[in-house]
């Protein structure tokens, strides 16, 4: 295992962590009313501003010309700032129509689907290994949150949806990223009209209370905004397949953090779904490694 190899395990494994303690600071906020979901979307994202441009700046410092060149050459974009802000704000809605089992399904099954039609239509053609590795672990998934499965409302689903859909085409856009801290930043920072259209219309209906703040301001610049930047890393090691797949981890390790954190009961169906979701996560790891591999000795065997 090579160094680049070593930094995309390490960032995917933080990035996960990251995304489930987000997962946990929202269900602590939110489902015990400790903040709005205007003002709690607010927060996070402002202070994720504030938290990467303190990184960015301390960075600079330390970079050589030339790589500081390189760390200001691209700067996020609108549509990454939109997708960005629409997961947040669709998220905090959605979970308060929704319960968190029947939120969780819609949201990452919005998120498989559409990286994944995106990797088909592209032209990269999944294998065998790799479809049974995501039916694996989508089982495995589906089969941790079915008890708590109920209908959702019509207004839940569609905001859900729309939040998966978004941070799925963010996702995307992130895997071509050259300065991960800096466009991370400006995404964040691209998404300070959106709070403020945001806070006027729903000024009058916010309510918060300290424990609310401080659940959104490390939502926002911890488990979100430090989170993304290191997801932005990872993804520059990841196929779209293996991006997609590996956010299905999220939900478990969100479901042990309820165990440590809200008290939740460490049940079989949580080690049997664990045990079912890593496997699948394994199994398209490693089989679209064999196949790249493959192809490597086939073309230097032609060659």
């Amino acid at each position: 295992m090579n160094l680049h190899q070593l930094k995309i395990i390490t960032s995917t494994i933080f990035a996960l962590i990251a995304f489930a303690a987000n997962s946990v600071l929202c269900r602590m906020a939110l489902g015990e009313n400790a903040i709005d979901a205007s003002s709690f979307t607010a927060l996070r994202l402002l202070s994720g501003i504030v938290i990467l441009f303190v990184l960015v700046s301390l960075t600079s410092h330390f970079n050589s010309k030339s790589e500081a060149k390189t760390a200001t050459a691209t700067k996020g974009s609108w549509l990454a700032a939109t997708m960005l802000f629409i997961y947040a704000v669709a998220f905090s809605f959605g979970y308060i129509s929704l319960d968190t089992g029947t939120g969780a399904l819609i949201l990452f099954g919005a998120v498989q689907i559409t990286m994944i039609l995106s990797n088909v239509i592209l032209g990269n053609k999944l294998h065998l290994s790799e479809w049974l590795g995501l039916t694996l672990a989508f089982t495995g998934f589906v089969y941790l949150i079915i008890p708590s499965l109920t209908t959702p409302s019509l207004m839940g689903f569609i905001l859900m949806s729309v939040s998966g859909v978004a941070w799925a085409v963010y996702t995307l856009l992130g895997r071509g990223s050259k300065s991960p801290l800096s466009d991370t930043g400006y995404n964040f920072l691209r998404t300070t009209p959106f709070v403020l259209v945001l806070i006027m219309c729903t000024f009058s209906d916010a309510h918060f209370t300290t424990t609310g703040i401080i659940l959104a301001v490390l939502s926002g610049a911890i488990a979100s905004g430090i989170g993304y930047f290191i997801w932005y890393i990872a993804l520059s090691g990841l196929s779209v397949t293996q991006g997609a797949v590996v956010q299905l981890f999220v939900p478990i390790i969100a479901a042990i953090g309820g165990v440590i954190f809200t008290s939740e009961l460490l049940t079989l169906r949580l080690i049997e779904s664990s045990a079912l979701v890593l496997g699948g996560i394994l199994m398209v790891i490693l089989g679209r490694y064999y196949y790249v591999q493959l192809a490597k000795k086939k073309q230097i065997k032609n060659g």
